[in-house]
């Protein structure tokens, strides 16, 4: 295969996880790997390795033409914009780009049950599948990723710290999974040889509670830790008083409501499927990440 694969949102964790896993993991060889960002001067090792480096801002539609040319199969990594319709904008623009071309292959990062998940920015995910699915593009792999493992550094700390975790999620169970894996599928997704028009759903092996996230950080750090449940007014509030903005405390209480509501708790085989490689259990993700949990 000769196919240019082509990588946008480069320099973020996710992007750069995806190039790593490209050469290193897939061994694709870097003449046939295109790295896009914002910021190419924060690629610059990408670019030591070969690999070629372009400037795309998804709010430049003119940059995104400069940036596809030539690219066969691209990744489209959602942005991470929280401003209202922005990142559904953003993401119109780079599926408009990709057709006119001529990208033969869109795999788009996208979350599980975007039509109907409580999720607050899943209408833009929904939308966004929507227009794939509607454009001239000939083939797409949308893949429907669960919440990060990582993601349970924003409430571990404080958690372990004050010995009491509110959540708005009730016993709804979250089927997380490691943003590397989640990586690893994308590059597997960009690098096959196929055309065809597919979805999976990216998720762990099994569906943790908050009460089961508790007990087992409770457990690996030596920090006894009670769950209180709230509402997500509430809980919205005590973000926004531990510091974060309120868009972003929103935006957390929304995927408390999501898992509530069993919009994250499905569990499926795909990837491994995708990889053929098992997905990394949030115990083993937990035993190598404690410093983190703890606010290290």
């Amino acid at each position: 295969m000769s196919q240019t694969l082509l990588v946008t949102g480069a320099s973020g964790q996710l992007g750069r996880a995806v190039l790593s896993h490209l050469q290193g993991t897939l061994k694709v060889d870097a003449g046939r790997i295109v790295a896009v960002s914002r910021k190419v001067e924060a690629l610059s090792d990408v670019a030591a390795r070969g690999v070629t480096v372009r400037a795309g801002d998804f709010d430049d539609p003119a940059s995104l033409d400069r940036a596809f040319a030539g690219a066969s199969r691209v990744l489209l990594i959602s942005t991470d914009s929280l401003e209202g319709g922005k990142r559904l904008g953003q993401h119109l623009n780079a599926v408009a780009a990709a057709e006119r071309a001529g990208v033969r292959h869109v795999v788009y990062t996208s979350i599980p049950e975007a039509e109907a998940s409580a999720v607050s920015f899943a209408p833009d995910h929904a939308g966004t599948e929507k227009a794939i699915r509607e454009s001239r593009i000939p083939g797409f792999t949308i893949l429907r990723n669960a919440w990060y493992f990582e993601n349970v550094r924003y409430g571990a700390p404080s958690a372990v710290q004050s010995g009491r975790w509110y959540t708005a999620a009730g016993d709804g169970a979250l089927s997380h999974i490691a943003r590397n894996d989640l990586a690893l599928a994308a590059a597997h997704a960009l690098a096959a040889d196929r055309n065809d028009r597919a979805t999976f759903t990216l998720t762990g092996e099994r569906g943790y509670t908050t009460a089961d996230i508790a007990k087992l950080v409770s457990a690996r750090l030596g920090a006894p830790i009670e769950v209180v449940q709230v509402s997500s007014e509430d809980l919205v509030k005590g973000l926004v008083g531990a510091g974060f903005p309120e868009p972003v405390a929103r935006v957390f209480a929304s995927f408390d409501d999501a898992t509530r509501k069993g919009h994250l708790g499905a569990i499926t085989r795909d990837f491994e499927t995708l990889t053929g490689v098992r997905p990394q259990s949030f115990e083993n993700w937990v035993d190598a990440n404690g410093d983190s949990l703890r606010g290290h």
